[in-house]
C-alpha cells in the first residue's frame, strides 16, 4: 500500500507540475489535447493492486456527495484556517482506499465548502478552473472509480457560463456543484436565472452543498457551523428555490440537495402551510410537497433511521442517492447505517446504491 501511496503522489504531483493558473500545461499544449494525453499520464495511475480492488467491488454503490482538495486549493487558502483538518488530510490514495473498503465503485467528486468564491471574480474563475482540471485528471486516470462535478465562481455569472461550458463540453464532467447561497442571495434567487436557465437548456444534474450563510456564521461560537448551519442552508435554500418559481421555471435541471434536504422534511407542515400566502401562491399551484418530489436527496451525513424515515415519508426511495461526505466521513459508515436502519427493502437499497444515480447520469447504467 505504501509503494501504491507513494507512486500515486508522485504521478499527481508531476502532472500538477504541467498545469498553469491559465489552465494550461507547460508545453503550451492546446487544452483540449493535453486533456486527451491525461489518459497516458495517468496510465501511472493504474496499478494491479488497483486492479483488484476494484475486481472486488460487490455492490456498484455511487456516491455522489464526496469532496477533493486539489493542493494549489489549500496553497491559495494558506494561513487563513478555512480548509478544515480532514480536508487537508485527502489524498486520491486514501478516497480510494476508503471507497474499497465499503463496495463503493464511484464516486462523483466536489469542492466543498468554503468554496472558491472570496469576493474576487478572478480569482474564483482561476480557482474553478484549476479544480475542475485537477478532477478531469483523476477522471481520467480512473474513469470507473470517479467522476466530477464542475465547480462554478458564482456569484460571477458571466465566469460562470464560460466554465459550464468548459466543464460539461470539454471536461466532460457528470453535472455541476452549487452551493446553497452566495453573498446574501440563495438558489432560487432571480440573480441566477441566467446561469439555471443556461443548465436547464442543457437538462444539466446540479449537485448543492450547504455553506454557512452570511447571516449566520459562528452563531453559536462553541460548535462548528456544519452542526446546524448547514441543514438549516440547505431548507433554506430549497424553500427559496420552490417558492419564488425556479423549481417551474428550470424544469429539466435535476436537482440533487445534500443531507436528505436538511431540515425540510421535519418542517413540512410549516411550508404546506406558507404556500398560501399571496406571496408565493402563484408559483405553486400544485403545493410546495409536488415540486419537492422531483428533486433528488443523498444520504450524507443523514443515514440514521430518523433521518431517512422522514425523507423517505416525502419522496420515494427512488430519489435518494447515495453520498458519504468523505474525508468527512467514511463510506462504511453510510452503507452500514443504510443496510440496517430498516427504512429500505433490498429492492430500494439497491436503488439507493446506484440505480436512482444512473437515471441522473447515464453513462452509470452501464
Amino acid at each position: 500500500m505504501r509503494l501504491f501511496v507513494n507512486k500515486t503522489r508522485r504521478s499527481f504531483e508531476a502532472c500538477d507540475a504541467t498545469l498553469t493558473t491559465k489552465g494550461s500545461c507547460a508545453c503550451h499544449m492546446a487544452r483540449r489535447s493535453f486533456l486527451k494525453g491525461l489518459g497516458a499520464a495517468a496510465a501511472g495511475f493504474s496499478t494491479p493492486g488497483l486492479a483488484g480492488a476494484q475486481d472486488k467491488v460487490p455492490r456498484r454503490i455511487v456516491d455522489v456527495h464526496a469532496h477533493l482538495t486539489p493542493p494549489e486549493y489549500i496553497q491559495d487558502l494558506q494561513g487563513t484556517g478555512l480548509v478544515l483538518p480532514p480536508s487537508l488530510k485527502w489524498t486520491p490514495a486514501n478516497h480510494l482506499e476508503d471507497m474499497d473498503k465499503a463496495g463503493v465503485d464511484l464516486t462523483i467528486l466536489s469542492v466543498t465548502t468554503p468554496g472558491i468564491w472570496f469576493g474576487d471574480n478572478d480569482r474564483a474563475r482561476r480557482m474553478a478552473r484549476y479544480t475542475n482540471d485537477y478532477a478531469a485528471k483523476l477522471v481520467t486516470g480512473y474513469p470507473h472509480r470517479f467522476g466530477q462535478f464542475a465547480a462554478l465562481p458564482l456569484p460571477d455569472v458571466e465566469g460562470s457560463l464560460r466554465e459550464i461550458e468548459y466543464g460539461l463540453d470539454v471536461l466532460k464532467a457528470d453535472g455541476v456543484a452549487l452551493f446553497t447561497s452566495y453573498d446574501g442571495k440563495w438558489l432560487g434567487d432571480k440573480a441566477f436565472d441566467t446561469v439555471f436557465a443556461e443548465l436547464n437548456r442543457r437538462k444539466a444534474v446540479v449537485y448543492v452543498h450547504p455553506t454557512s450563510p452570511a447571516c449566520c456564521v459562528n452563531t453559536l461560537p462553541y460548535i462548528p457551523d456544519a452542526m446546524i448551519e448547514y441543514g438549516t442552508d440547505t431548507t433554506r435554500a430549497i424553500v427559496n428555490y420552490i417558492f419564488l418559481g425556479a423549481a417551474r421555471r428550470f424544469p429539466d435541471v435535476k436537482m440533487i440537495w445534500s443531507h436528505a434536504g436538511g431540515s425540510m422534511p421535519f418542517l413540512i407542515e410549516r411550508f404546506d402551510q406558507s404556500e398560501k400566502l399571496p406571496t408565493v401562491r402563484a408559483n405553486v399551484p400544485d403545493g410546495f410537497r409536488a415540486e419537492a418530489r422531483k428533486f433528488f436527496y443523498d444520504t450524507a451525513q443523514s443515514s440514521n433511521a430518523i433521518s431517512m424515515t422522514a425523507l423517505r415519508q416525502l419522496v420515494t426511495s427512488s430519489q435518494i442517492v447515495f453520498g458519504t461526505d468523505v474525508p468527512f466521513r467514511t463510506c462504511v459508515e453510510h452503507v452500514k447505517a443504510l443496510e440496517s436502519n430498516g427504512v429500505f427493502a433490498e429492492a430500494e437499497l439497491n436503488g439507493v446504491w446506484r440505480g436512482n444515480a444512473a437515471k441522473l447520469i447515464p453513462r452509470l447504467a452501464g
